[in-house]
């Protein structure tokens, strides 16, 4: 179900000063920006910026590909984890959510199309 790591996202408090800081240091500019979020294509894993906030915990997450969202969530869910945040859609045909795995830890799931999961 897993596909492998994709994505890493940070939360920042100036989402703006970030972008061009991250933008500065990888040499190039991010292939998505709104904001609520900042994507940027690093040797095919994203590196994301959420304003602080979003999601509500600290420090980073780590997304894991999948190629059906609502199908590992469930899987998941039913595997023992708690629910952090729900599934949501976030632009194009990307879907994120997180969870709560039994031992304490945020999982994250992400369907990207953008992002092709290798097995």
């Amino acid at each position: 179900m897993l596909k492998g790591l994709r994505t890493v996202a940070y939360p920042v408090k100036d989402l703006k000063k970030a972008t061009m800081w991250y933008s500065g240091i990888l040499g190039f500019g991010p292939y998505y920006e709104e904001d609520y979020y900042v994507g940027f294509n690093v040797g095919g894993y994203e590196l994301g910026l959420l304003p602080e906030g979003e999601p509500a915990v600290a420090g980073s997450v780590v997304y894991w590909a999948v190629d059906d969202i609502h199908d590992a969530w469930d899987r998941i869910i039913l595997a023992g984890a708690s629910p952090n945040e729900e599934i949501m859609h976030v632009g194009g045909e990307v879907y994120v959510a997180t969870v709560n795995d039994p031992f304490g830890n945020l999982l994250g799931i992400i369907q990207n199309p953008n992002f092709k999961a290798e097995p």
